[in-house]
């Protein structure tokens, strides 16, 4: 008999809704993970799938109905934004190939005789201490269900809560043992997420003191930690975030001495290496109240007074380190009493970069004192002439246009074009120049700019081996016309001088449709060294680029063609045995 669950799951779930929701480009890649065989213990119960699947790393996948919908979760990275990513689209065609089975008599998918659900009604039907022992046994085995347990029995401690218990998790839950790679820091993370449900379980239940230490204690533990994780997913630094989070929650409910928390605040927020508790000062302006903000205010100022002052050309070794936070610490506290003369004295304290310059105009900018504005940034542009920062050019050429300098704003924007003439810089050309109906000239001579700094590069290529180098092909002018919308434009350029790869795959896409035979090449072109890459993702590529030259010899007449070239492919990289894999599962018909 089929469950309503399984009956809701049913009603949202087919190969339609799945692209619906990832679109054609997602969905393509999920076929081809499913039919790479990358999905793993799936798993439903009460009508929620759950799987792996294999991608950079592993990846948890569930789908479930809700409100008569389609809803999802993917730890990839795509996923974790709240997209529905390939990997929810393979693991929804595993299931419903899963379901199909039994009705096509498959042998390779035959579905298990028991389910989940049939291990709550065995579970339900054991005697308590029996689902004791088992419990117990799992938890000697199972590290993070016996931090969980020890931590639920902390609360009923015939003392108390027994907050030592709680550290030991957490210090447990943290340690790294030795360093934490890519693949495995979405587990380790996942770990520390549930030793810090537990102490948001306490929140709830009237301990916010104890909450506010214990979250400390974790800041610290992560914070040391976090060097020795590869955290390029962001996970470790979402668990700061949390904590952070926490922390002052608990800090609202249980008003500790706003003293005290101001000295740790502060101290913390000028040693600490990330960002945490960074701009504590307005974070906790209302928990701290006027004693707690005059002891930071104390503690700061006291700091500020040893930090030197900075001129052009000038530098301080703690610049990115305490110079840093404590300039952070003193704007901070300036906002918040809404003195501007007293944020531009901080920033005055280190006039070494153009930029410095920009931030007080941009201050006295916000304040509505625009001629102090535009004295600050013509300042900067004096002490800095050549090379100058780009932002700080744009924030006079507007203040320009906007007295209607028109000729000294395009003087500035031109020099910043002429400095890197790229597709960046001729975007900002345009606008400015759009402001006094002359894009035409201006347009002339930007394009005559970019073909002689192509020419010298070209000239210097056999001499200039650096990596650093101009490029000596027109990829540069590629992308203008392209953005211009001007195909045809770009066609030429790519055809005349060469482009990158990524700007011909761009060229193929906008051509395919008038000019299939044209994108047909292209794509081609590009499998050999797709496939050279040699790793999963790269293979996954090749099958779309496949894909897409079928299609179009399909709309040139030549489907013949194409099994004897995809046979050609096939004999050339016979050795990559995951692309033979991929392309064994993948559908050509």
């Amino acid at each position: 008999m089929t469950s309503p669950s399984k009956s809701a799951l049913e009603s949202v779930l087919d190969r339609r809704s799945l692209r619906r929701l990832a679109g054609a480009a997602s969905f393509e890649r999920g076929e081809d993970y499913f039919a790479g065989g990358e999905v793993r213990a799936l798993a439903e119960h009460e009508g929620t799938i759950t799987a792996k699947v294999r991608g950079t790393r592993e990846y948890r996948v569930k789908l479930w109905a809700e409100d008569g919908e389609l809803d999802y979760s993917c730890t990839c990275p795509v996923g974790t934004d709240g997209a529905f990513c390939k990997h929810c689209v393979a693991v929804g065609l595993a299931w419903l190939e899963h379901e199909r089975a039994p009705a096509e008599g498959s042998k390779k998918a035959a579905r298990p005789a028991v389910t989940m659900d049939d291990v709550r009604a065995f579970l339900a039907g054991q005697d308590k201490n029996a689902l004791v022992d088992l419990l117990m046994e799992q938890a000697l085995d199972d590290e993070r269900l016996r931090q969980r347990l020890l931590m639920k029995a902390a609360k009923k401690s015939p003392k108390g809560l027994d907050l030592a218990t709680y550290r030991e998790a957490i210090d447990n839950a943290v340690d790294i043992g030795e360093f934490v790679d890519y693949r495995s820091a979405h587990d380790y993370a996942q770990g520390i997420e549930e030793a810090i449900d537990s102490i948001e379980e306490l929140l709830t239940e009237g301990h916010a003191a104890e909450v506010i230490e214990l979250a400390e204690h974790a800041l610290a533990a992560v914070e040391d930690a976090r060097g020795s994780v590869d955290d390029s997913d962001g996970a470790v630094g979402g668990i700061l975030a949390r904590l952070q989070e926490l922390h002052n929650k608990a800090c609202r409910k249980a008003r500790p001495d706003p003293e005290a928390l101001a000295r740790r605040l502060f101290e913390w927020e000028l040693r600490a290496e990330g960002d945490t508790f960074f701009g504590a000062a307005a974070t906790y302006v209302d928990i701290l109240g006027k004693k707690g903000l005059a002891v930071y205010r104390k503690l700061a100022e006291a700091e500020w007074a040893r930090v030197p002052a900075l001129g052009p050309g000038r530098d301080d070794p703690e610049r990115y380190g305490k110079r840093f936070r404590i300039t952070h610490i003193m704007e901070t506290l300036a906002q918040e009493s809404g003195d501007v003369e007293a944020l531009v004295a901080i920033k005055t304290r280190d006039l070494s970069s153009a930029y410095a310059y920009l931030q007080i105009a941009e201050t006295y900018k916000q304040a509505r004192q625009p001629d102090l504005a535009l004295e600050w940034a013509e300042r900067g542009l004096k002490a800095f002439p050549e090379r100058t920062d780009p932002r700080l050019r744009e924030f006079l050429a507007d203040e320009y246009h906007r007295r209607k300098r028109h000729d000294e704003a395009m003087a500035l924007v031109w020099a910043e074009f002429a400095e890197s003439p790229d597709l960046t810089h001729y975007e900002s050309l345009k606008k400015h120049a759009d402001r006094t109906d002359q894009w035409a000239a201006w347009r002339e001579k930007a394009l005559a700019v970019m073909r002689e700094t192509i020419a010298r590069a070209k000239r210097d290529a056999p001499k200039n081996r650096s990596a650093w180098s101009v490029r000596a092909d027109h990829s540069e002018l590629v992308r203008v016309f392209l953005w211009e919308k001007d195909v045809e434009g770009a066609w030429r350029e790519a055809k005349e001088g060469g482009c990158s790869s990524d700007l011909w795959m761009q060229l193929a896409a906008r051509r395919e449709n008038d000019h299939p035979q044209d994108s047909l090449a292209i794509f081609q072109k590009q499998v050999d060294p797709t496939l050279d890459q040699k790793n999963n993702d790269a293979y996954r590529e090749a099958i779309g680029l496949l894909r897409k030259i079928q299609r179009l010899m399909g709309r040139l007449g030549r489907s013949d063609e194409f099994t004897r070239y995809l046979e050609s492919v096939r004999a050339a990289h016979k050795p990559k045995r995951n692309f033979m894999k991929l392309l064994e599962n993948a559908k050509w018909s």
